[in-house]
């Protein structure tokens, strides 16, 4: 069980960059963060990149979806600030060597692509990372497929619904935690809230040691939680 809550970037750090954007992840590990959620497709090439919606439409200049891309075509779109749709190689490179914890979520709610799981988490295995990824899905079938690739991984669902039975389903799927939209009482069970941006329902979160609190602007957060120590 995790003792001190982590406060993870929802996206990097939206608050300051553009959502799952490489200026907005830099900027949390350089400073501090002690986690980074994010969102992972597959393009029409097989290759892992980091977006939160299945087209590009929204949080670039391009439009359509990104498996109807490969990467070197998906190179020609850009986000507002100019900066490319970044891979999961780049986030990973980013990454290693540095004390920030990674979910990484298989964005397959919608679409399933074929052997993400294979190919993410062989992909993660190449880089010398100091904390093992947490891997996050709404899609439990992802979660089962993962899990038969590598058993020692973590795993987690998530949801925005309260779950019956939430110990049982934990026990049954080999599940190391939940990510919820909501907090559940639930003993001895990891769970990281998201995406939570009020400090009032954040100060709640600490007081109830939540393993984690997902939000879009962590150095808000990091402030909250320094005060309720101090306190």
């Amino acid at each position: 069980m995790t003792t001190k809550t982590l406060i993870f970037g929802h996206r990097g750090y939206p608050f300051k960059f553009p959502e799952n954007s490489l200026k907005g992840f830099q900027y949390a590990i350089n400073h501090g963060i002690d986690g980074l959620e994010f969102d992972v497709h597959l393009t029409k090439d097989n290759i892992p990149v980091i977006m939160h919606d299945e087209k590009i439409n929204r949080t670039t200049d391009g439009k359509g979806l990104i498996n109807s891309y490969t990467l070197q075509e998906l190179q020609q779109f850009h986000m507002r600030d100019g900066e490319t749709i970044p891979t999961l190689k780049d986030l990973l490179s980013l990454a290693a060597g540095k004390p920030v914890h990674l979910n990484l979520e298989f964005k397959t709610n919608k679409i399933h692509y074929p052997k993400i799981e294979q190919i993410v988490l062989d992909l993660v295995k190449q880089y010398d990372l100091v904390y093992p990824v947490i891997y996050s899905s709404f899609n439990l079938d992802s979660l089962k497929v993962a899990y038969r690739i590598d058993p020692s991984q973590q795993y987690c669902l998530l949801s925005d619904h309260v779950i019956k039975d939430a110990k049982a389903l934990i026990i049954k799927e080999h599940l190391a935690g939940l990510h919820l939209s909501h907090y559940q009482p639930l003993a001895n069970v990891d769970e990281r809230i998201w995406t939570v941006d009020d400090p009032t329902d954040q100060k709640k979160l600490l007081a109830d040691h939540v393993a984690g609190i997902i939000t879009d602007n962590f150095e808000q957060a990091v402030r909250v939680q320094h005060n309720a120590v101090a306190m």
